[in-house]
């Protein structure tokens, strides 16, 4: 099956289809991650994006049904090098072109991956379409040149939960806003023995508040935190009332409910080696990190906004503490897996904050 990917400058990849047949139109970025292919197709935070792996072999280990990061995936297409058709694992359940089929994903392989990620560095992030089937690459051109350029509402919208759920634990009750959370969190918290009530986006903060949570985790999620409308409210009336824990999404939305400002970074940060220093110890850290926006720092420096962690590949901010509430956030996923499991100490630090506003 022929398949292709043309970016919006016109520039054309052409390969060899797997997966799903068909066409889809989205924002084109890669991820530099060796291996966790599995938790990255089925993250929330890439809905409706067409990644590239930058790793030349990808599905060699199949995909198994411990590994997900939702219920199924979100993302609008995948591309790599080279397709490992044949995945040998004990886990594995299926190979990752039938996973992907099954679930109405496009995918490509046989291109040049490091051209492409060479190119999106240069140039940014870009739109693109692959299609797998009897396309002609002209019409594709086309086609994502002439694409709806109107506003659409945040992907946050779409991989929320729909309602309100529950898992219980012997220990602290935390309140989970989903804006596209990824089941290790949860995990994570449940490690800690925690009972865990996870809400929708949408929701307020009386709501929030009506569980009597011992704490509130602000998720991951996709796309613009501007775009997210309602959650710098509600995290604004959730300040000083509980203690918050911001991950990713769900720290650009903190960092904009003190006050701060985002933008999109040209490229963004998507893999599981990115360096982090902590302000405060001087230890750097190695991270997971996914995410295309950041916050300003500038936009920060106000007396109630403490920057903790920096990036040091480009200097972007990487954690926050409110000087006077217990609230503090970091831009990248200390839960992640597989991953560095440099960070995970931060869900300690939040049983503490949690423990600490109880006396």
């Amino acid at each position: 099956m022929k398949a292709f990917l043309v970016l919006e400058d016109g520039t054309l990849f052409s390969g060899e289809g797997f997966g799903a047949a068909g066409k889809h139109i989205g924002e084109v970025v890669f991820n530099t991650s060796m291996t966790g292919y599995q938790e990255v197709i089925s993250d929330p935070s890439y809905c409706s994006q067409i990644i590239t792996m930058t790793y030349p072999l990808i599905g060699n280990y199949g995909i198994n049904d411990a590994d997900m990061e939702s219920t199924t995936t979100h993302l609008g297409g995948l591309i790599v090098h080279r397709l490992a058709e044949m995945p040998n694992n004990w886990r594995a359940k299926t190979g990752l072109s039938e996973f992907l089929a099954d679930r109405g994903v496009i995918g490509l392989q046989g291109i040049d991956t490091r051209a492409l990620a060479k190119k999106l560095r240069q140039r940014g992030t870009m739109m693109g379409i692959i299609a797998a089937g009897s396309y002609k690459a002209t019409d594709l051109l086309e086609e994502v040149r002439t694409a709806d350029a109107k506003p659409h509402p945040s992907p946050v919208y779409r991989v929320t939960t729909l309602a309100p759920y529950t898992l219980h634990g012997s220990g602290y009750h935390v309140a989970v806003v989903d804006f596209g959370v990824k089941q290790n969190i949860i995990r994570s918290l449940m490690a800690h023995g925690c009972k865990v009530t996870v809400f929708p986006a949408a929701t307020s903060a009386a709501e929030v508040l009506g569980c009597q949570p011992d704490g509130v985790l602000l998720s991951n999620g996709p796309g613009d935190p501007k775009k997210v409308t309602g959650a710098v409210t509600t995290i604004r009336e959730l300040l000083g009332r509980v203690p918050i824990f911001g991950i990713c999404l769900g720290h650009q939305l903190l960092g904009l409910a003190m006050g701060g400002d985002t933008y999109k970074l040209p490229y963004g940060h998507r893999g599981a080696n990115h360096p982090v220093k902590d302000l405060q110890t001087g230890r750097v850290y190695i991270t997971s990190q996914n995410h295309g926006y950041a916050l300003v720092p500038d936009s920060l420096r106000g007396n109630d906004v403490e920057i903790t962690h920096v990036n040091l590949n480009d200097g972007t901010v990487e954690g926050i503490k409110n000087r006077f509430v217990p609230a503090f956030s970091v831009q990248y996923h200390p839960e992640a897996w597989p991953g560095p499991e440099d960070s995970r100490y931060l869900f300690d630090s939040f049983m503490g904050l949690i423990r600490q506003s109880k006396h």
